[in-house]
Formats: structure tokens, sequence, C-alpha cells
């Protein structure tokens, strides 16, 4: 039996794995520049956590979520995000704030794969717990852009808007579900439930018929109390300080029930239509209801996927970083053991070092050693090794030089060295 891939994942080769490692490592730099540290949390937990956070009537928890039960009858999930994983571990290990967290790993959600969306997809995402200040807002929304920019990508777009408190929300939810009633009948099957459960879901509906129907409805921009309009106006002013260029979307409410106040989307058009490349906001009663002390805080998550789908449609050219492989390449029986010991020597020095054990040429070696990237070749010859010596070929040049065998991890060593 031959077996396939399951549908809506994928494997990254060998050939696309740099630009994975680029996007990951460029993003730990400037994380870790801005104060954050890493954190991991299990790929599976359990699924309360998740309906408790994201909540009930969202399409992740009703649709999407990839849940089964233990031997032990324990009611478990894939992570469908990773913000709920980290605030549960912020609880568990009794971290103290202010804390500034950062995760990249996969998700998992059912949802129909398409160009940039796959069932087993990859996030990068920031949680920054333990202030309600507007500065950290602009921070953090600074940070996106900043990140996105530095990996390469040219042209996004930040989308922002606030969507109050417990208050607001409650005051806006009148306000829209009389509006929603007298056209209740044409909503979608899923938003005609959502009316009685969590009107604010049809908001952020797909169907076509849906958005037309609440194209015209009341936003929340009028329903916001005089502490989260104030906050809100403080989070622009911060932001055209800084020089950030954004839109306000009144409309933009995220999928997650969590969020509160602050919420904002980096979207690209490089994909098409515009897709969502990077969201986030503030979700500043999370904390408190998953069990801990209630805490502010806020974070987004990037979606590495896109936004590498992205920058190949702006023709970015990802760098391939040097692989410092050194290949071992011998032309007799003897030079194949002694090769063996220096392949040995160098690895054990820190120099990833590589050699092959078939009957191959010379000529089929040194092409081995360029189709795996080897940034040299060491040769060894009968002759050479008689007197010491080893030829040492750099990859990218052609240009070739005798070493002395006992030199060679040192001449190695300052080659690859980049000062």
């Amino acid at each position: 039996m031959k077996f396939q891939i399951v549908k809506g994942t994928q494997d990254i080769l060998p050939d696309d794995i740099h630009k994975w490692r680029y996007v990951e490592t460029t993003a730990a730099r400037i994380l870790e520049s801005f104060g954050y540290q890493e954190i991991r949390t299990p790929l599976f937990e359990s699924t309360a956590l998740f309906t408790r956070s994201i909540g009930e009537t969202t399409d992740i928890v009703e649709k999407e979520m990839y849940s089964f039960r233990d031997r032990k009858g324990r009611d478990i999930s894939l992570r469908p995000e990773g913000t709920a994983p980290i605030i549960r571990a912020y609880i568990e290990h009794g971290i103290s704030p202010p804390a500034k967290l950062y995760h990249l790993g996969p998700m998992y959600r059912y949802e129909r794969p398409q160009r940039g969306r796959n069932r087993e997809f990859y996030q990068i995402g920031v949680e920054a717990i333990g202030s309600i200040s507007p500065f950290l807002d602009a921070e953090v929304i600074d940070l996106g852009q900043y990140l996105l920019k530095e990996i390469g990508l040219r042209e996004f777009e930040i989308t922002l808007n606030s969507i109050g408190c417990r208050q607001c929300r409650a005051q806006y939810k009148k306000v829209l579900l009389s509006c929603i009633e007298k056209k209740r009948s044409k909503l979608c099957d899923t938003c005609q439930g959502r009316v009685a459960q969590n009107p604010f879901r049809i908001l952020d509906c797909k169907d076509k018929t849906c958005k037309e129907l609440v194209s015209n409805a009341p936003t929340i921009t009028n329903s916001l109390c005089d502490d989260c309009r104030q906050h809100f106006s403080e989070v622009k002013r911060h932001l055209e300080r800084l020089g950030i260029q954004f839109t306000v979307d009144p409309r933009l409410f995220r999928g997650l029930d969590y969020y509160s106040k602050t919420t904002f989307e980096f979207v690209s058009k490089a994909l098409g239509a515009k897709d969502t490349i990077l969201g986030g906001g503030r979700y500043d009663y999370l904390v408190g209801e998953l069990g801990g002390e209630e805490t502010p805080a806020i974070g987004w998550a990037l979606g590495v996927d896109r936004l590498i789908l992205a920058l190949e449609v702006e023709n970015f050219r990802f760098p391939r970083l040097s692989s410092g492989l050194t290949f071992v390449a011998w032309t007799s029986e003897t030079t194949k053991e002694k090769s063996v010991e220096i392949t040995r020597m160098l690895r054990q020095e820190g120099i990833s070092s590589q050699m092959d054990y078939d009957e191959r040429s010379l000529k089929s070696q040194l092409k081995l050693a360029n189709r795996i990237g080897a940034d040299y070749a060491v040769i060894v010859g009968d002759e050479e090794l008689a007197d010491g010596e080893v030829l040492l070929r750099d990859m990218n040049t052609g240009a070739q030089d005798a070493v002395l065998l006992s030199t060679l991890k040192e001449v190695l060593k300052k080659r690859s060295s980049p000062c």
C-alpha cells in the first residue's frame, strides 16, 4: 500500500526548509530584542481550555477543532491557537507579571484547505501580560510591523478597532440585536442561531448575504464607554507618534471571544484578495476566566505559511544561510579509512562534516558535496597524505590549496568565521 500525506497538511522539504528557518530565526532575534522570552506548550490540551477561552459559539470550537477522548475518557483537543495554552501555563506555573512571552509551532483547525491555509499550520505569537497601558498596545503593534518589514514583506496594511469592555459590549449587543432582529429570517442558518447565542459573531460571518445585511448595522464605536474611548484614542495617538500608518475599521471583530478593547489585523494583497498575515488584540479578562487573578494582556499571532507565500508572491529572495558543512572526499581505500578519522575529528571540534562511504569516484563525491550544500571539501589524496597534507576546496569559488592536516581544523574554523 502506498501512503500519501493527509489532506490539509504539507511536507516541508529540504529545498524549502531554509525559508522557514529564515522566518523563524529572524523572528526569534527580533522578538528577543523587544524583551520576549520563548515558551513551549504541548500540542494538545484539555478541550475545555479552548471552549472556555475561545468561546463555544465560535467557528473554531463549533466546526474546526480536532477533538478526541483519550484512553481514560478525557476530552482532549489539538491546539487550534496559541494564546489559551500560554495563559494556562502562566497561571499554572505562577509566572509573575509583567511577562513577555513568545511561542512558535504548529496549530490545527479542520477548515477547508486552500492556498495559504492548511489544517496543520504554523504560527509565531507573542503575549504581553500584566499591563493595561495603551503604550503597550502601540508597542505590540509596532513590533508586528517591524517584524514583517525586517523579514522582507513590502506591502501590508494595518486595520485597527476597539471592541470595548464588557459594559460596552453589553450596550452594543442591545443596539445590534434591535437591528438584526428585523432581518433575522434572511441570515444564514448558522447566524440565525448566533442571534441568541452570540450576535457579535454575525459581524465576522463570511457569508455574502450576511455581510450585506449587517453592512448598515450600527458599529460599536458609538457604544464605547469613556474609559475605552480614551484608551483607544491614546493607542491611535501613540501609533501616529511612532509614524505607523493604520486604518480604523469599526466592524473589525476578531473571531475569538476572549478579545476586548484594542483589536487589529495586518492584511496583505499579495495573495490576491486581502488576507490576514498577522492579527491580535487585548484579552484583559482571559487570565481571570481561566482561573487566575484578573490580569490585562495583549498579543498577536503571525501565520508563517501565509507570510512565506506572500513573500514568494512579492518575489522575495530568501537568503540561504551558510550550511557550515565540510565534505571529506577520498581517493583510495587507504585514504577512505583516513577520511573516516578526519570526519570524526572535525565533528568533535564542532565542525559539521560529512563523507560518502559508497564506491563513488572523486568526481561523483564532489558532485554530491555540491548537491548537499557543502561550503568546503577536504580532498584526501595518497600523495598529499604522505606529506601530512590534504587539499581544501572552497565549493563556492572552486579555489583549492594544500593545507597541513595538523592545522586543518584551525583553518576551517577561521574560514567559516563571520569575522
